[in-house]
């Protein structure tokens, strides 16, 4: 096994022991795969584990796959990703919880698919998913992507709908598939945008409408009618959201009220 991966899984998530080391589950239900990193994919991963405890549930969370702990603060120690501490809060076992550096890594695919999941669902992961990934789950991957699809494809969507003074937003619930945010859009709930909103706050909201609308959508996406539903994305409307630079949130008094009321909401982008 890749010794860095072995690792990364001792130090910040106490390896398992003999007892416990096995990927699988003996439950009846669907074996589900959550991927996150930041604060924000909490509000989706507390949704799920919740539903999964429902009596007529049919997932469990199986694992969760998140970024590799990062050196934080003054000391500069080691700490794991806001979505992996919040797991461990909550309990959830600490061998089944992956920090791949990239999704593509052979050994982490293998442990994948020793889990043989029905799906995996992704909210603000920050990892590229390859094709050797999304050929594991039976029934593929799902992303909550919190703009009106085909709309603000990429980084910072949230960021960019304030920069361009939108007044309507929303999330979308859509399979992935190689080409960037592109997949058919399984359902997408739309919102207005309050003129004092900043991104933080707005994208909280966002994650928290797309984590209700993806138990929604659950039962449809585990019985396949989903597939059939999804729409397209007309690519000739898509409009891309890239990473912002640092400098762009600077304010010059130069510029128009209304681009600088614009700005004022802009934080550092998260990928999504």
């Amino acid at each position: 096994m890749n010794s860095s991966l072995v690792f990364r899984r001792f130090w910040c998530f106490n390896a398992a022991t003999s007892s416990s080391s096995t990927l699988c589950f003996a439950s009846n239900k669907k074996p589900l795969v959550f991927l996150g990193s930041p604060q924000v994919s909490a509000t989706v991963l507390d949704a799920l584990l919740n539903a999964s405890t429902a009596p007529d549930s049919l997932f469990e969370v199986a694992a969760i796959v998140t970024q590799p702990p990062s050196r934080k603060s003054r000391g500069k120690k080691l700490m794991p990703s806001p979505l992996a501490q919040h797991a461990l809060d909550r309990g959830f076992p600490s061998n089944l919880i992956f920090t791949p550096e990239r999704a593509g890594e052979d050994v982490f695919l293998s442990n994948l698919r020793d889990l043989q999941p029905e799906l995996c669902i992704t909210a603000a992961y920050g990892n590229i998913l390859p094709s050797k990934f999304l050929n594991i789950p039976t029934s593929g991957t799902v992303n909550i992507h919190p703009s009106l699809l085909p709309l603000y494809r990429g980084a910072a969507p949230v960021q960019r709908a304030l920069q361009d003074g939108v007044k309507e937003t929303g999330v979308s619930l859509a399979f992935t598939v190689r080409a960037l945010d592109a997949g058919p859009v399984i359902a997408c709930e739309r919102m207005e945008i309050e003129d004092q909103i900043k991104a933080p706050e707005l994208l909280d909201l966002l994650f928290y409408e797309g984590s209700k609308l993806l138990i929604r959508e659950l039962p449809s996406i585990f019985d396949g009618s989903a597939k059939v539903k999804a729409q397209p994305q007309d690519d000739s409307k898509a409009t891309l959201a890239p990473k912002i630079a640092s400098e762009e949130s600077w304010l010059s008094f130069d510029e128009e009220a209304p681009v600088l009321h614009n700005k004022g909401g802009l934080e550092l982008e998260l990928k999504l």
